[in-house]
């Protein structure tokens, strides 16, 4: 509901590949993005909810499946949303950055 509130169109939630889980995957006019979502009961958790390592799992999922639904020649990237109880959503954009 929060992406869809900021004109993101969901189109896929959990898509299973043979190398891992997307949560979401979700379209706005030239992007699609897909989307990791973790969840901690506490903020300060949320510092190590996502690493290089979980990411890099996220990105082979995503080369699995990605032309399955970037097919009007939309950009794609990979966000992250982090959610704790009492604490705004965060959102980072493109939060893949593969290093060399």
């Amino acid at each position: 509901m929060w992406l869809a509130s900021r004109g993101w169109r969901i189109i896929a939630e959990r898509v299973k590949t043979r190398a891992g889980e997307i949560d979401l995957i979700v379209r706005r006019p030239g992007l699609v993005a897909f989307v990791e979502v973790k969840w901690r009961a506490r903020a300060p958790s949320l510092a190590d909810a996502i690493d290089e390592r979980r990411l890099a799992r996220v990105a082979a999922a995503v080369e699995c499946v990605w032309q399955n639904y970037a097919t009007e020649g939309e950009d794609i990237r990979i966000d992250v949303i982090l959610l704790a109880p009492g604490h705004k959503p965060t959102h980072i954009e493109n939060a893949w950055m593969p290093f060399g």
